[in-house]
């Protein structure tokens, strides 16, 4: 009960956080706000380019720019906004998926998914650390964001593998960059006919779910074929972000065995001792309770609306955070390897996922 009641706490912002968090929610406001108009203004032409997208940008900017000079006051809020409120917003966006939608596509979305995430997150791995010698954590990140669901799985995964800030801003970059070109390339290349002999319509909905980085960009990607198409795409996406908390929860545990790795071979701790080593992401597991929860409870459809419009706040509120920590300085620092890992993950979910979509779909 003792521990409940710390962890509620823990959740609870104090009077030393007002400041820094007021600062972050009228950022994050202002850049739903901006999403939205953009696209009215541009009659819709603006596309894919999410609130997190924006809020990581202003953020930056500010940060490099005006908000050193007040950081010592707003250091405690913003930080609150970076994990706390991160966490909260991973637990909210079950709100957004039931299990409903993921028996509506079938076993052939959930096989290309896992197959996919766990190919692209290996190879992510062996390429990032083995060949290109980019470091552990922003190699983790990249992985995270292009096996799963783009900017949301590297800000879920940023607590697990306990990242700087600039290492999480690099892997959410690669995220914008590289999803952005797939939402506007899947399509053309449909449109011109070469996906056709391979898969139909539905298998390019599952293709387009299960290898494209955003949920954002997969609406665009799917939609611009049909609505039918735009459906499949979404669902099968959902289920790749379903997949996001038992991901965590490997995550850590091998986080964990690496660390007991720098102990002696007689000292090293059992099977046993580096479970209870493990850090469970909490959070995770309470977003999968909340999937169920809006499966299986009746709810007030206005109700939901404003539990996701929630969650949105959240999580731009913790991508802007994260935008005014990061030090220009530090990306550059990082060099050009990160990007290069990130395209070269591009291409494998292009050929590589290809391949897994036709090979599950002749099963």
């Amino acid at each position: 009960m003792h521990a409940l009641a710390q962890t509620v706490t823990h959740y609870c912002p104090s009077n030393r956080h007002l400041a820094g968090l007021m600062v972050v929610l009228v950022g994050s406001l202002f850049c739903l706000w901006l999403d939205v108009s953009l696209e009215v203004w541009t009659d819709g032409r603006v596309v894919g380019l999410s609130s997190l997208t924006l809020a990581i940008l202003l953020g930056m900017v500010l940060g490099n720019t005006i908000y050193p000079s007040f950081a010592d006051r707003l250091n405690v809020g913003v930080g609150f906004a970076k994990g706390q409120i991160l966490r909260l917003a991973i637990m909210f966006y079950g709100f957004k998926l039931t299990l409903t939608q993921v028996s509506s596509v079938g076993m052939p979305a959930i096989m290309t998914d896992a197959l996919v995430l766990t190919s692209t997150f290996l190879l992510t791995y062996w390429l990032g650390t083995r060949w290109l010698k980019v470091d552990k954590q922003t190699t983790l990140l990249i992985g995270s964001g292009a096996s799963i669901c783009g900017a949301a799985a590297v800000i879920a995964a940023e607590p697990v593998v306990k990242a700087e800030a600039h290492k999480v801003t690099i892997a959410v970059a690669t995220v914008v960059v590289f999803g952005t070109i797939a939402m506007l390339l899947y399509p053309f290349l449909y449109h011109l006919g070469w996906m056709q002999p391979w898969l139909n319509a539905e298998q390019y909905g599952i293709y387009t779910g299960s290898t494209i980085h955003e949920v954002a960009q997969v609406v665009v990607a799917g939609n611009a074929i049909s609505t039918e198409v735009g459906d499949t795409a979404v669902v099968t996406k959902m289920i790749r972000v379903m997949m996001l908390a038992p991901f965590l929860l490997v995550l850590s545990f091998v986080l964990t065995t690496d660390n007991s790795d720098n102990t002696n071979v007689g000292d090293r701790p059992s099977l046993i001792k580096r479970i209870q080593q493990v850090k469970v992401p909490w959070f995770a597991f309470i977003f999968i309770a909340v999937v169920l929860v809006h499966t299986w409870v009746p709810m007030n459809a206005g109700l939901v609306r404003s539990m996701v419009m929630l969650d949105d706040v959240l999580l731009t509120m913790a991508m802007f955070a994260l935008g005014l920590t990061t030090h220009l300085s530090a990306i550059k620092q990082a060099g050009i390897k990160p990007l290069i890992l990130g395209a070269m993950m591009f291409a494998w979910l292009i050929l590589g996922g290809g391949v897994i979509n036709i090979a599950v779909s002749l099963i």
